[in-house]
């Protein structure tokens, strides 16, 4: 039988490493080196709905070699362990998807991310540390719409994280893909990440983790959006230096090797050309704050945007329908 080096990581303490934790569930990973099963990491997930459907951070279950096992933590099956089959990684944000084939489980309910506010109570429940299980904390969020680069010293990945929450609430290793809950007990956000320094943590917007759900739900798969460009976010300092006419904006461009607008895409079949400068996404306008990827990743695959398109000094609007990342 071949030997399975790694199933499933811990990582080290520091901001180079994403998330660990728990809630209703914890999810042990197993490898098979010969005949011996071993537990080589832990991590946490939240069950969203009554036929066993559980959440967590990609990276908690990035193998495909492994086993995983859920050891559910209700009162009703506490303890009782179930392997679980993952459904869907998503191929754009650090979340996954699993099934474990039970029925009648209770579940948590997802808030509306967009309505947090900076100072608002936030709590985390996890499997701290990978060993002290149902640990809570609780804070506030801190800010929203942070930018982050998370990822694995261990491995040498890292991945741009865009729009996430930013907490206090403590988050320790084992907190990976637990949920962050407001007041009421609904999920707000996925944990994924933390910083070096002290009372900061970060979590996926709970709007984006239900809109993951939901698809794989209808459609068995992730599909993330995509419109075939490479652009640059304007600056005041590139206005000025080309006369150019937007304050603010993605301008179209390429690279040696790489075209502004790749053929046969959505961005090509509408239309858009290298120096393009794009403004606005149905009226939302285009900022350092709000770029146009992270306007494109709240979309979904098949939905028609209106694009606000500078093109030589007039302003023009082109309609795009959004693609299937390939």
């Amino acid at each position: 039988m071949p030997n399975i080096e790694r199933c499933l990581r811990r990582a080290p303490l520091g901001f180079e490493d994403d998330f660990f934790g728990g809630f209703d569930l914890r999810i042990p990973g197993y490898c098979q080196r010969g005949t011996t099963r071993t537990r080589v990491g832990a991590g946490s997930g939240f069950l969203v709905s009554a036929d066993g459907y559980v959440l967590t951070n990609r990276h908690v279950v990035d193998s495909d070699r492994a086993e995983y096992t859920v050891i559910l933590n209700d009162e009703a099956h506490r303890g009782e362990k179930v392997t679980a089959r993952v459904v869907a990684r998503d191929p754009g944000n650090d979340i996954a998807v699993l099934k474990i084939d039970r029925t009648g489980l209770p579940f948590l309910q997802f808030g509306d991310s967009d309505r947090l506010q900076v100072g608002q109570t936030a709590i985390a429940i996890g499997y701290s540390l990978g060993e002290f299980d149902n640990t809570v904390s609780k804070g506030v969020i801190s800010g929203l719409a942070r930018s982050i680069r998370a990822g694995d010293a261990g491995n040498g990945r890292s991945e741009q994280l865009e729009d996430i929450i930013q907490t206090d609430a403590a988050i320790n290793p084992g907190n990976s893909g637990g949920p962050l809950l407001d007041i009421a007990g609904n999920v707000v956000g996925m944990n994924v990440a933390m910083a070096e320094a002290q009372s900061i943590g970060f979590a996926i917007p709970a709007n984006e983790v239900r809109a993951v759900f939901t698809q794989v739900q209808q459609t068995g798969t992730i599909e993330r959006p995509f419109l075939g460009i490479r652009y640059r976010l304007l600056t005041p300092e590139a206005k000025a230096a080309e006369g150019l006419r937007a304050d603010a904006g993605a301008q179209l461009v390429g690279g040696p090797g790489e075209p502004a607008v790749v053929p046969d895409s959505p961005a090509a079949n509408a239309g858009l050309r290298a120096g393009d400068i794009v403004t606005a996404v149905d009226g939302t306008k285009i900022t350092t704050e709000q770029d146009l990827a992270s306007l494109v990743a709240k979309t979904r695959v098949g939905q028609v945007l209106t694009l606000t398109v500078l093109r030589e000094g007039a302003e023009i609007t082109v309609k795009i329908t959004v693609g299937k990342r390939p």
